[in-house]
């Protein structure tokens, strides 16, 4: 087998993204004599896409030399999508997105007019990073689900990962962070497929991101990790610092100074000719977070001022959405430092102005009040945190509802509510450990230590202040501990005596705080140890959930001991014995029933319960049950893993290409199906992929796992129909020699398809209906009918309503076939799946046959798109695998090697127009010259009949607005023209 070339290998160094030795190899190609100018092009973008890879802007600049309407030659329409898009990347690169989007609009008219399937899906992506930039999410979208139908049907996986890690990104802004998860691991598979280690590098650190969202801390900081050391490379690009600066945020949120510092200024030192001036930005924002827990105050604020302008750095190009971020810290340093009238303006100004994101505005209110109970203005702040409690929810923001509780109980401390307030600061530490946020935590522990110790709780209050001091001293919070020490003090003063936790007159604060608990399941299980434990003056407490076998066990929640001993609990529990121990007495209070099992409180103490402790414990045991109940209706139910569902870019099966309106509403259609188990009758011309819609929703329910069993209705007469659907018994015939199952029963447990259910024999068609309407079957030979589990999906071209009025067809089989109805539009009325269509056909013909590299010639996709195709996908699929197979690998197919109905289609069709007769016509040149002329003649001629309507024009014609737009700018015609 010969070498490839190097053009060759060089393009498939940049598949798996590795700039160095592409540049190496394409550098060799364009030193040979022989290139012609299509072929330098082609070299010098695949250049300037090596040089971007590892951030070398001006590199790439030169390498593509002037943009293409500076050209003196002509160049293809391909070749013209490739340079404007790398020129609207390099113009993203420099922050000038209102350019890029231009450059990439002309990118994407160039590649519509050449029908590259690989040049509009890029198009798209790089309008979609464009629009992201400016903040226009709902475009954003757009162009992404655009990008991906083009980009699958090209069989480009490297840009498709990068299409799936960027439609996870927008779908985690949105808040769908199960969703976004999985298009990233999408995304991971398919980037590890094509070994594209940079792709893969930025998919990891976008998990990292995400998982971070999610407070997932550990799992973040692996990603993070893994992310890095993918970028640490010699020829990596800019991507390092980002990942860089990923790792600092987790590691900050960890409460990892050190390292989260060390990453920071790592990030700071990534050298790119892109200057990626939001990380950059980002990177400055968490230093100054940084500093700010550290006591160093005016070393955050020269970083903030840093950050502030490297955000502005892009000007009136760049989102506004960073700054925000550096508006709140500025408003935290004033807070920190004492000044708190200036904190509270500087909060109202974010939480008046109407671009602030949600999140940024809510950390507003809450500097505000913690500003404003500092400073004693009590009844401001209680006034501003009634107005937070209405717009946060704690199971999207459980950091700021730690928080909200640590301001409410300190305003309850100010106004004397201290039993309300301790429940509250005890939630709010709860909260911050079951998320890992270390100096939250510790925080609220100085907090909970402080008030504590005023009632002369002096082990508890202790207790709490240790923790916080082993948080502030690991983390440098110099501040921090002036003030716990000032706390220490309280330590050694006579205290109120007041009974702070789970007293008898508190009960209405400990319901209070399960309910609130209930929030987040993880919470709700430690909240009720921690109060069964106080409750009960006990020693231990486990919560957990006993699945099916006896050591099958999963802990919720443990107050008093460590994991080992809860276990320990927990296993004792279920055996139904005691602990080694024989002085500790176990008490158990049932929680309900959840999906998995059994719920279930064990509790150990050195003593028996007397009657009021054990009814207290019951009240207890039963808020909780109750809010374990009301966790399990707001999760979903457990379904089997859906690939349709986790990846809605990707199509529902192989060739199911969506890239028009009409189509996406099938596709909308088959989504909601899924979860039920109604009878589909799908309609539509012969050969637009109706068996395909009835695959799709067999896949995409509980029976994916069952047969998918096709029937076509047209093939047999009544009595073998009768025998083939339903069955028969030996000697039921002449000729039964064996039992039959028949389809219907051998399809049992998945779908039965019936295709051209209009021709299903009239004598046949009550045995079908008494299928659907009582899942009974019976056999030709039986006398007792048999119960069948089956979905049945029908299809017909027919007109079913006429059939029933002709009365060839039976009308209570007809509504009950026709519950749900899904109608699939002919190819004519989805013309912008075509070009993706005969990509996805093509390359899948050049597989089948094995002829590499056999492509279509710009006109050749021409007659492709223009045709009608009565024969819809069928013909079309049937029209290239006929055109692959008289072709030699590596050839081109031009619009000779098409059928004949194809390749003459424009002057067969100028006969067919009126007022077009006569047209000249020159003999001279190719037949794709003499088609070009033909069609600038026929779109004249329309023009001048409609008065320059282009509408008119079009619908005269037979094309979409569009496509005539498309036509008259690859044939010369002049816009003007049509106003003439």
């Amino acid at each position: 087998m010969p070498s490839p070339s190097p053009l060759a290998s060089a393009l498939a160094a940049l598949d798996r993204g590795e700039g160095a030795s592409a540049v190496r190899l394409l550098n060799e190609t364009l030193r040979r004599a022989s290139l012609s100018r299509d072929e330098e092009l082609a070299v010098r973008c695949a250049l300037a896409e090596a040089w971007l890879l590892q951030g070398e802007l001006t590199r790439a600049a030169s390498a593509l030399g002037r943009p293409p309407d500076s050209l003196r030659e002509a160049i293809s329409p391909v070749r013209a999508s490739a340079l404007w898009r790398l020129h609207g990347r390099i113009a993203f690169a420099r922050g000038d997105q209102s350019r890029a989007i231009a450059l990439h609009g002309r990118a994407l008219k160039q590649a519509e007019v050449a029908h590259d399937s690989q040049a509009i899906g890029l198009a798209h992506y790089e309008l979609g990073l464009c629009y992201k930039q400016v903040g226009d999410l709902a475009i954003v979208r757009e162009h992404i689900a655009k990008a991906a139908s083009a980009l699958h049907a090209a069989g480009d996986r490297r840009h498709l990962a990068l299409v799936h890690s960027q439609s996870g990104i927008t779908l985690a802004q949105a808040g769908r962070s199960d969703e976004a998860m999985a298009a990233l691991r999408q995304a991971e598979r398919l980037a590890s497929s094509v070994e594209a280690s940079d792709v893969l590098a930025t998919v990891c650190g976008n998990q990292a991101v995400v998982t971070m969202m999610q407070h997932r801390y550990d799992q973040a900081l692996e990603l993070a990790e893994r992310s890095v050391a993918l970028h640490e490379r010699p020829d990596a690009g800019p991507g390092l610092a980002v990942s860089l600066a990923t790792l600092g945020q987790i590691c900050v949120k960890q409460g990892d100074l050190a390292r989260a510092e060390g990453a920071l200024h790592q990030a700071l030192q990534v050298r790119s000719a892109i200057q990626f001036h939001e990380t950059t930005g980002a990177v400055f924002d968490t230093l100054a977070q940084i500093h700010i827990i550290r006591g160093e105050y005016e070393k955050a604020a020269e970083y903030l001022d840093q950050a502030g302008d490297a955000y502005g750095a892009y000007g009136a190009h760049t989102s506004r959405w960073y700054e925000w971020s550096v508006k709140v810290l500025r408003a935290r340093l004033a807070l920190r430092r004492g000044r708190t009238a200036q904190a509270v303006e500087l909060a109202g100004e974010i939480e008046g102005a109407e671009a602030a994101p949600p999140a940024d505005a809510l950390q507003a209110s809450l500097i505000a009040i913690e500003a404003l109970t500092e400073s004693g203005r009590f009844e401001e702040a209680e006034a501003r945190l009634s107005g937070v409690s209405d717009r946060l929810d704690p199971r999207a923001a459980p950091a700021a509802w730690g928080q909200y509780l640590r301001l409410r109980g300190a305003l309850q401390v100010e106004t004397a509510r201290t039993n309300d307030a301790y429940h509250d600061l005890a939630q709010s530490a709860s909260v911050f450990e079951l998320l890992g946020e270390r100096y939250e935590s510790a925080l609220t522990h100085l907090a909970l230590g402080r008030l504590v110790a005023t009632s002369g709780a002096r082990s508890t209050a202790r207790r709490h202040l240790t923790r916080a001091r082993e948080v502030f001293s690991a983390l440098g919070a110099s501040r921090d501990l002036q003030a716990l020490e000032e706390a220490e003090t309280l330590l050694g003063e006579t205290g109120t005596g007041e009974y702070l936790g789970f007293s008898a007159d508190a009960d209405d604060a400990i319901i209070r705080r399960i309910v609130d608990a209930a929030a987040l399941p993880d919470l709700l299980g430690q909240e009720t140890a921690a109060a069964l434990l106080e409750a009960a003056g006990a020693e231990w407490v486990a919560v957990f959930v006993h699945q099916e076998s006896p050591e099958s066990y999963r802990l919720l929640g443990r107050a008093g001991c460590d994991e080992p001993t809860a276990v320990r609990l927990a296993r004792a529990a279920v055996r139904g014995g005691s602990l080694e121990s024989g002085r500790i007495h176990l008490s158990l209070e049932p929680l309900g029933r959840g999906r998995s099992g059994r719920r279930v409180a064990v509790i150990a103490a050195t003593h028996a319960f007397g009657y009021p402790v054990a009814r207290r414990l019951r009240m207890i045991a039963t808020v909780a049950r109750q809010g374990f109940d009301l966790c399990a209706a707001r999760e979903p139910a457990p379904a089997a893993p859906d690939e349709t569902a986790q990846h809605p870019l990707e199509p529902l099966l192989p060739g199911f290409l969506c890239a028009s309106a009409t189509m996406a509403r099938v596709v909308e259609q088959i989504r909601r199906l899924q979860g039920n188990d109604l009878t589909v009758l799908i309609t539509g011309e012969s050969g637009t992929g109706k068996e395909l819609v009835a695959r799709a929703v067999h896949v995409g329910s509980h029976r994916r796992d069952g047969l998918f069993l096709p029937y076509n209705c047209t093939t047999t007469g009544r009595d073998l129909a009768d025998s083939q659907l339903f069955g028969h018994r030996r000697g039921a015939f002449t000729g039964a020699v064996t039992d039959q199952p028949g389809l219907v029963r051998t399809a049992a447990g998945g779908t039965l398809f019936l295709d051209e259910i209009g021709d299903l024999p009239l004598d046949v068609q009550p045995k079908l209906l008494r299928v659907l309407d009582q899942q009974e079957v019976m056999p030709v030979g039986e006398t007792r009918p048999q119960r069948v589990d089956v979905r049945v999906l029908a299809a017909t071209n027919a007109d079913l309503e006429q059939k029933v009025a002709e009365g060839t067809f039976r009308e209570d089989l007809y509504y009950r076939l026709s519950v749900i109805r899904i109608h699939v539009p002919p190819l004519r009325e989805r013309r912008e799946e075509i070009p993706h269509l005969a990509t996805y056909f093509l390359r899948e013909a050049c597989a089948r046959l094995d002829k590499p590299d056999v492509q279509f010639s710009p006109e050749a996709l021409d007659a492709i798109v223009q045709y009608w195709w009565p024969g819809n996908v069928r013909q079309l699929r049937n029209e290239i695998q006929r055109a692959v197979a008289m072709s030699a690998p590596e050839d081109v197919i031009g619009p000779a090697q098409l059928s004949p109905e194809l390749s003459g289609l424009q002057i067969a069709s100028i006969n067919s127009l009126d007022g077009a007769k006569g047209l000249p016509v020159s003999a001279a040149g190719d037949l794709a010259t003499a088609v070009s002329q033909v069609e600038r003649e026929v779109i004249r001629a329309a023009l001048t009949r409609c008065g320059g309507n282009i509408s008119r024009s079009a619908r005269t014609l037979g094309l979409t607005r569009r496509g005539l737009y498309l036509k008259m700018r690859r044939l010369g015609i002049q816009a003007r023209l049509a106003a003439d």
